[in-house]
């Protein structure tokens, strides 16, 4: 419950400060002709990415893990890759080569080839979780291998391929820098300008206050469709593993559709990367100025993931194996961070050290906390997805041979989470290597970080300045990514 208190923070100052403006003044700034067009704009562009990145996801995931699609690991690792490179990092690809990604197509194209390995990583590993005699026995009832896939394994990818597009959407709700750079208004980018412009606190905090119940829509709609089965097993299945599916005429097409994934995800932002680093006309390399702010990249990245990780255990566990409506209430509060901009979390960080707590103001502890709020949910799933998959029955056989509370919890259940919770901690340490808006408000005076450094080029349109704190943020997050897809290939074990 502590942990959902914090996460909440930021609900809290919305809707405080809706109340104190007044119901008539909080009815007008909604029901205005612009506030309809930028709710147009976030729920058609959420929606359909969430969709686009739910079947490219999936269908990247099955033709990697369950065909004999030549150079499977190879493609893994590089469907994976697109995590390493920052979604405002994509758009920047893309819009310093071609001016034509603008618009509503334009920002649905990078967004989906930036989001959809967060569907495609816990896809892929439940895929390869799956037990093989489930498939096995609707073979020997007759059913063929299509009707076996949507029968039987489409089930039981239900759980990760919601989760994935819960994530997705939840981000896609608070991503700032990308749509900003592609010019495609969204609440996001109309509640930063209201925010820097003219500082228009009234509307730009009911502009947050729609996002919250977007937000709530969200995950009320993935608590329904998820349902109340459960998806663990005492065993493995059979040791033997699945016989992949022959594609046969439809390998080449297969290859060209994997093969042009990679390269439009990670190949042209990478590409316009190198062209810039080396043929920008402002193209300079700071060594003192990049290995300093590489190094507070990563310290507060490293801090943020293991502080994020460690409060999402407890919520997880008690959404697992305590389900109630306090502990999905607790689960489901730790989502609305996440939903809104950076800078409204930040802003409700800084009124409540003002307010209450001042000695931590314009500290690095409340800039871990700003993490720790918009980066929960990026852990909680990960770490409940692995703890949903670890039968009970394992404590009962653990506590009759002696082993009880933290010894249980440390020969047995820690083991079994483990590719779980390190999958958790990666992607938090990628989000908060990467994060921008939050950064820049609350960041203790005099420190920068590669994404602060980054953005400050760009909005003078100084590509070749930018590139390469952009490129160190692309190193920095390889590791992380790498990690990821060896938690995913364990997921099994």
């Amino acid at each position: 419950m502590i942990v959902a208190l914090v996460a909440a923070i930021p609900l809290v100052f919305v809707a405080g400060y809706a109340v104190s403006v007044g119901w008539d003044q909080a009815w007008q700034l909604i029901v205005r002709p612009r506030v309809g067009e930028l709710l147009r704009n976030t729920v058609e562009l959420t929606a359909a990415c969430m969709a686009a990145c739910a079947v490219l996801g999936t269908a990247a995931a099955w033709l990697v893990e369950r065909t004999d699609l030549p150079g499977r690991r190879v493609w893994h690792v590089l469907l994976t890759a697109p995590l390493a490179v920052p979604a405002f990092v994509t758009a920047f690809g893309w819009i310093s080569i071609t001016g034509d990604v603008e618009g509503v197509s334009g920002a649905l194209l990078v967004v989906t080839l930036a989001y959809y390995p967060l569907v495609y990583l816990p896809v892929a590993a439940a895929l390869r979780g799956l037990d093989p005699a489930l498939e096995e026995t609707a073979h020997s009832l007759g059913l063929g291998p299509w009707r076996t896939f949507i029968r039987v394994v489409v089930p039981q990818l239900r759980p990760a391929v919601l989760g994935g597009s819960l994530l997705v959407g939840i981000h896609l709700l608070a991503e700032f820098g990308a749509l900003q750079m592609l010019r495609f208004p969204t609440f996001t980018t109309a509640i930063y300008d209201q925010y820097r412009s003219s500082y228009d606190a009234d509307s730009a905090t009911m502009l947050a206050g729609v996002l919250v119940v977007l937000c709530a829509a969200l995950l009320a709609a993935e608590l329904r469709l998820r349902g109340q089965r459960r998806y663990a097993r005492v065993g493995g299945g059979t040791p033997r593993a699945t016989r992949p599916l022959r594609l046969g005429l439809f390998t080449a097409p297969a290859l060209v559709v994997v093969a042009g994934v990679v390269v439009l995800g990670l190949g042209v932002p990478l590409g316009s990367l190198v062209y810039w680093l080396a043929a920008g006309t402002s193209t300079v390399f700071p060594l003192g100025t990049l290995a300093l702010t590489a190094g507070t990249t990563i310290g507060l990245a490293l801090l943020g993931a293991l502080l994020t990780t460690a409060c999402a255990l407890p919520v997880a566990w008690l959404s697992v194996r305590h389900r109630g409506r306090l502990s999905s209430l607790a689960e489901r509060s730790t989502y609305v961070g996440n939903a809104l901009p950076g800078i409204v979390v930040a802003l409700a960080l800084i009124t409540v050290s003002v307010r209450l707590v001042q000695p931590v103001y314009q500290t690095t502890g409340l800039l871990l906390a700003a993490y720790v709020i918009m980066f929960l949910p990026r852990a909680t799933v990960s770490v409940r997805a692995a703890i949903a998959q670890v039968p009970p029955v394992l404590d009962d056989v653990a506590h009759s041979l002696g082993a009880r509370g933290a010894a249980t919890v440390g020969r047995v259940i820690l083991p079994l989470i483990a590719p779980g919770v390190g999958a958790g901690a990666a992607l938090v340490f990628l989000a908060a290597a990467t994060e921008l808006t939050a950064t820049l408000l609350l960041s203790p005076t005099g420190t920068h970080t590669l994404a602060t450094q980054f953005w400050s080029s760009v909005r003078d349109v100084d590509y070749g300045a930018a590139a390469p704190y952009a490129g160190l943020m692309v190193l920095i997050a390889a590791p992380a990514t790498y990690l990821l897809t060896i938690a995913s290939g364990r997921s099994d074990t």
